[in-house]
């Protein structure tokens, strides 16, 4: 008998050690799809959110200083540094390897909303929505190393 007593608490003790290995957090340093920029995704106070960390061509050809977040859709936000951009906004739970909250694309200066799908291993997929969901794109990150 008190072998099965320990036998069974050893055995809810694995079970739950392994509930936590089974809910992958997708934190750690992404590759954009295009390869053209890294992306840090870190939990912020409980949702996910995802900085521009590395850039490929980090300065615009144009001008030769760093790229700044110069298609913003806020003005006063045109002038900032593309680097340390959040892109990935405010990615809560919303089921098993998946989150939900905003993206912001740095491209057009929208930010739109979004989904973030990941259970495990090197890639993850980024999508964004427009028009209450009608319109998404996805991109596929690969980990960085």
């Amino acid at each position: 008998m008190k072998f099965a007593a320990s036998f069974a608490a050893a055995a809810l003790l694995a079970l739950a050690g392994s509930g936590a290995a089974l809910a992958a957090e997708p934190t750690g340093t992404w590759l954009t799809q295009t390869g053209t920029s890294r992306i840090r995704v870190a939990d912020c106070g409980g949702a996910l959110c995802g900085t521009i960390v590395w850039l490929k061509e980090p300065n615009d050809p144009e001008t030769g200083k760093p790229k700044t977040d110069k298609n913003n859709s806020d003005a006063g936000k045109r002038s900032r540094p593309l680097l340390g951009v959040q892109i990935v906004l405010g990615m809560k739970p919303s089921g098993a390897g998946k989150w939900a909250g905003q993206v912001y694309n740095a491209e057009d200066g929208k930010t739109y909303s979004g989904n973030l799908t990941y259970s495990g291993g090197d890639s993850l997929q980024l999508q964004g929505c427009a028009l209450g969901g009608l319109v998404c794109k996805s991109q596929t990150w690969t980990k960085a190393n």
